[in-house]
C-alpha cells in the first residue's frame, strides 16, 4: 500500500530507507520545538502553548507535503521569522502579539491565493538574483547577532552601541562550546549535531547548577492562550501592511529556494530544472501558515535540514510522513523543551547564521550595481535590527544605483514597484 501510494520503486527507495531517512530530518530540526517556543514567549506569549503549536503546525504542513505533494520536504516555523515576528513587529512597533499573529495569517491567505494563480513564479522571477541571495544572508546575520545576545557574547554599549560580554560567565562559555560542538559533529557528519548541541549544553548547564531540570515526558500542555488569539482586524491597519508583506516576501523566497534547492540535491526536478507538483507544495506550506497563526506561532515554511533526509535516500512523502509523525510524538516532550536555556539554543542560531550566508559568495562582485545593494540589504538587517527594514534598503537602493547608473534595462517592474512601495511607508508610515 505504501509502495503504491508514495511510488516508492518509482523514485528508486524503499520503506526502510524513507523511514531512516524521516528520522534523520527530525533530528536535524528538531531544535525549533526549544528554540521558537524561546523566542515567541519574548513577546508574552505562553511558551507552553507556542510548543504545541509549533508542534502541530509542522506536523500539518509536513503531513500535507507527505500527503498531497509527495515530497521529502519538512516544513515548520521559519528561524527568521519568528525572530521578525518577535523583536521586530511586536517589541520594535509595540504591536501585540495578537495583531502580529493576524498579519502572519493574512500572509498565509495571500501566499495560498499566489500559489494557487500562478502569481509566486512572476513575483520570484522578478526579483534580481542578487537580493535573493542577500536577503537570505541578512537572516542569516540578524539570526547571529540574536544569538550572540542570548549568549552573552555580545551585550550594549553606550560608548560603542555594542561590546564583547563576559567571556568569563559560565553560560557564555557553554554556549560557545555549544557551538563548536555542532560544527565539530556537522564535520563529521554526525546527523542530529544541533539536537545532540543543545541537549548537552543543557545537561551540563542543570549538573552545573545554572539551570533548572523540570523533567522530560507529561501530558501535552493546553494549547488554549494562544488558539484563536489573533487579531486580523487589527492587522488590517495600514501601518501594518509593511508587516504583512514582509511576512509573505520572505516566506516566499524562503519555501521556493529550500524547495528547489533541496529537489535539485535529491535529483526531483524535470528535465527544465523545473519542480513538478510546485503548486502543492506551495498548498502544504500556505495551509501550515494559516493554520499556525490561528494555533498561535509565527510563520512556516520548508526546511533546508531536509537535505539530510533526502542525502541518505529519502526521496518520496513517506520520509515527511515520518517526520509529521515524529513533530507529534514531541508533544508528550513539553517539560524537556521549558528545560533549554536560551544560551542552549543560542548555538543553533549561529549554525543557521552560518549556512544562511554563504549566500554571499554567489553575488556578482565585480559589479558593483549589484554587488552595492546586496551588501545594504545583509547588512541593514543585524545592524537596525529590522528583516524589514533590511529588504526596503536592498530595492531602494537597487533601483536607485542602477537608475543612476544608467542600468535602467535592469529593473523589472516589479522591482520599482516594491522600491517604490518602501519609499511610500518610510515618508509616511514609520
Amino acid at each position: 500500500m505504501l509502495d503504491a501510494f508514495f511510488k516508492l520503486k518509482e523514485h528508486g527507495t524503499d520503506v526502510r530507507t524513507e523511514v531512516i531517512a524521516g528520522f534523520t530530518t527530525f533530528l536535524t530540526m528538531a531544535y525549533i520545538v526549544f528554540v521558537n517556543p524561546s523566542i515567541l514567549a519574548l513577546t508574552g506569549m505562553d511558551f507552553n502553548a507556542v510548543f504545541v503549536a509549533t508542534c502541530l503546525a509542522a506536523a500539518l504542513g509536513t503531513g500535507i507535503m507527505a500527503l498531497v505533494a509527495n515530497y521529502p520536504i519538512a516544513l515548520a516555523p521559519g528561524m527568521g521569522l519568528n525572530a521578525y515576528f518577535t523583536f521586530t513587529v511586536v517589541k520594535g512597533m509595540g504591536v501585540s502579539w495578537q495583531v502580529a499573529l493576524g498579519a502572519v495569517f493574512i500572509s498565509g491567505i495571500i501566499f495560498l491565493a499566489v500559489s494557487l494563480f500562478k502569481v509566486r513564479e512572476a513575483i520570484v522571477n522578478a526579483i534580481p538574483h542578487s537580493l535573493k541571495l542577500a536577503i537570505s544572508a541578512g537572516v542569516g546575520m540578524f539570526l547571529a547577532i540574536i544569538a550572540l545576545k542570548n549568549a552573552g557574547v555580545v551585550v550594549g554599549s553606550p560608548a560603542t552601541l555594542v561590546t564583547l560580554g563576559d567571556i568569563h560567565s559560565p553560560t557564555t562559555l557553554l554556549a560557545i562550546f555549544g557551538f563548536f560542538l555542532i560544527i565539530a559533529l556537522e564535520y563529521r557528519k554526525i546527523h542530529g549535531s544541533i539536537i545532540i548541541s543543545i541537549l548537552a549544553v543543557t545537561g551540563v548547564s542543570i549538573a552545573l547548577g545554572l539551570s533548572e531540570f523540570k523533567g522530560v515526558f507529561s501530558a501535552p500542555p493546553s494549547m488554549a492562550p494562544t488558539f484563536m488569539q489573533m487579531d486580523i482586524a487589527g492587522a488590517l491597519n495600514v501601518g501594518l501592511l509593511g508587516v504583512v508583506f514582509v511576512f509573505f516576501f520572505v516566506d516566499l523566497f524562503d519555501t521556493t529556494g529550500t524547495l528547489i534547492g533541496v529537489s535539485h540535491r535529491a535529483g526531483l526536478l524535470d528535465k527544465d530544472g523545473k519542480l513538478p507538483r510546485l503548486k502543492k507544495a506551495l498548498l502544504a506550506d500556505s495551509v501550515a501558515i494559516t493554520a499556525g497563526a490561528a494555533m498561535g506561532t509565527s510563520s512556516t515554511t520548508a526546511y533546508i535540514e531536509s537535505a539530510a533526509g533526502t542525502a541518505v535516500g529519502g526521496r518520496t512523502g513517506l520520509t515527511s510522513l515520518v517526520v509529521a509523525i515524529l513533530f507529534l510524538l514531541a508533544l508528550w516532550f513539553s517539560p524537556l523543551a521549558a528545560t533549554v536555556p536560551a544560551y542552549a539554543t543560542a548555538p543553533a542560531l549561529c549554525y543557521v547564521a552560518v549556512l544562511m550566508t554563504r549566500g554571499l559568495a554567489e553575488i556578482e562582485w565585480n559589479d558593483l550595481t549589484e554587488s552595492a545593494p546586496a551588501v545594504m540589504t545583509a547588512l541593514a538587517m543585524p545592524f537596525t535590527f529590522s528583516i524589514a527594514d533590511g529588504i526596503a534598503f536592498g530595492f531602494i537602493s537597487y533601483a536607485v544605483i542602477k537608475l543612476l547608473a544608467g542600468r535602467h534595462k535592469d529593473l523589472s517592474p516589479a522591482v520599482l514597484i516594491i522600491a517604490g512601495l518602501w519609499v511610500v511607508k518610510f515618508a509616511f508610515f514609520h
